[in-house]
C-alpha cells in the first residue's frame, strides 16, 4: 500500500523563477457550509458557522490579499459555489486560481472508487463551466487522499495535487514505482488554521492568534533562509474572524518586508516543478 503514491525527484532549493530566494503560495478552502452538508447534518446553526464564510470571511480574505498584491489558489467544492456564486465570481475576477476540491467536501475514503471518480470528473466539468477555465489542480477534502485518488488525477489530466505532506518541496508522485508526471504541492497540518482554531464548540482553541502568526513566521522564515516552499492552507470561516483575519494581514505584512519573494499559484509552483524536473540519479 505504501507505493500507490508516493514521493521522489523534489525541486531543489533555491530553484524558483526571476531569482527568487523563496516561494509563497497561499491556498483557501472555500468549504462553507459544506462541511456540515458533507456529513448530513442540516441544522441552521451549524449552516450558519459555514454561511459566516462566505458572508464575512471571504470578502475580509479578498480584501487583504488584494491589499498586499498576493495572488491566491481557491479550493472550491461545487456545492459551495452554486450556494455562493457571487463570492466565486469574485474569487474568479481578481485572478485567482480556482482548483478541485470535491463535489460537497466528501471524505473519499467514505466512498467506492467509482464514486469518488464519478464525483471528481463531475466536479471538474462543472468548475469549468463556473469559472471558465478548467481547473488543473486538486485537493481532496480533509486531504483524505485514497487508492483510488492518484489514478482518477491522471484520467482528468490534472498537473497537480495538493493534499499529501511527504516532503516540505514540490515532488513529482510515484504510482506503484512509475513515475506519473504529476507534481505534489505539498501541505501541512502545522500551515493550516483548521487545527489551531476548531470549529466545534467543545473543541479547545489550542492558540492564541499571535502564537499562530509566530508559527507562521518561523515557518516563513525557515523556508526564506533555505531558499524553499512557504504553503499555507486557509478556510475563510475560521481565517475570517476579525482576531484571525489581523493574524493573516501581519503575516502578508511580514512576508511582504522580504526581498525576493515570488508570490505565486499552486498551479505555477506545479508548472514550475514540472519545468525544473530532472530524473535523480539512481
Amino acid at each position: 500500500m505504501v507505493d500507490e503514491a508516493s514521493a521522489w525527484n523534489q525541486l531543489p532549493l533555491g530553484h524558483w523563477p526571476q531569482n527568487a530566494i523563496a516561494a509563497v503560495a497561499i491556498s483557501v478552502d472555500a468549504d462553507n457550509e459544506t462541511l456540515a452538508l458533507s456529513r448530513g447534518m442540516s441544522g441552521p446553526g451549524l449552516l450558519s458557522q459555514g454561511q459566516y464564510g462566505a458572508r464575512v470571511g471571504l470578502p475580509r480574505v479578498l480584501d487583504t490579499l488584494r491589499r498586499h498584491s498576493v495572488p491566491a489558489t481557491f479550493f472550491y467544492p461545487v456545492v459551495s459555489a452554486k450556494l455562493d456564486p457571487a463570492g466565486f465570481a469574485a474569487v474568479n475576477a481578481d485572478g485567482h486560481e480556482i482548483g478541485l476540491h470535491g463535489w460537497i467536501h466528501e471524505k473519499c475514503g467514505d466512498l467506492t472508487a467509482e464514486q469518488e471518480r464519478e464525483l471528481a470528473l463531475r466536479s471538474a466539468e462543472a468548475l469549468e463551466v463556473a469559472a471558465g477555465v478548467r481547473p488543473v489542480g486538486l485537493r481532496t477534502a480533509y486531504w483524505d487522499f485514497t487508492v483510488h485518488t492518484l489514478p482518477i488525477i491522471r484520467e482528468l489530466g490534472l498537473e497537480y495535487d495538493s493534499s499529501l505532506m511527504a516532503d516540505d518541496q514540490p515532488y513529482e508522485l510515484l504510482h506503484r514505482g512509475e513515475a506519473t508526471g504529476v507534481t505534489e504541492v505539498p501541505v501541512s497540518w502545522i500551515r493550516d488554521d483548521a487545527p489551531y482554531f476548531p470549529d466545534d464548540a467543545l473543541g479547545k482553541q489550542v492558540l492564541a492568534p499571535h502564537e499562530v502568526l509566530r508559527i507562521w513566521q518561523d515557518e516563513f522564515d525557515a523556508a526564506y533562509s533555505e531558499g524553499g516552499l512557504f504553503t499555507l492552507a486557509l478556510h475563510p470561516h475560521i481565517i475570517g474572524h476579525r482576531s484571525r483575519i489581523k493574524l493573516l494581514d501581519e503575516l502578508l505584512t511580514h512576508i511582504t518586508s522580504h526581498s525576493g519573494v515570488w508570490f505565486t499559484t499552486h498551479a505555477e509552483v506545479a508548472q514550475h516543478a514540472a519545468a525544473r524536473r530532472t530524473l535523480p540519479a539512481k
